[in-house]
């Protein structure tokens, strides 16, 4: 039985934090993320847009993060990205550094330790 083509819209990663009012302002120090909509009193989901990116914030007190990378965010200059990352205190968790895959990459943990790859084409 043939298939009817399926396209597919946005999808974006969810990412829980046990204090969300400070994830929202290390996202947009750090990246210049925006808040565009929250939900809940008080707020337990924000949606953060900056560009074509967008990242989702779900409330869950005392949450720890994975040992693993939960999104993986592209961006156009990682060394900017990664000096930002450093002046803001957030922990890196593997170094700034030209992958044989083509990009120039880093990983750091926001202050819930959940691990975002950042990466720029070179």
């Amino acid at each position: 039985m043939p298939h009817t083509p399926l396209k597919l819209g946005r999808i974006t990663a969810t990412v829980p934090v046990s204090d969300i009012e400070r994830a929202c302002a290390v996202y947009r120090d750090v990246f210049g993320f925006e808040k565009i909509f929250e939900n809940g009193d008080p707020t337990g989901f924000v949606i953060l847009k900056k560009d074509d990116a967008e990242l989702h914030l779900t409330l869950h007190p005392g949450h720890k993060g994975a040992r693993f990378n939960v999104a993986h965010m592209m961006v156009s200059n990682a060394a900017e990205a990664h000096a930002r990352c450093l002046s803001h205190g957030l922990r890196i968790i593997k170094s700034l550094q030209d992958k044989e895959y083509g990009l120039k990459a880093f990983v750091f943990a926001d202050p819930d330790g959940n691990r975002i790859d950042v990466g720029q084409q070179i």
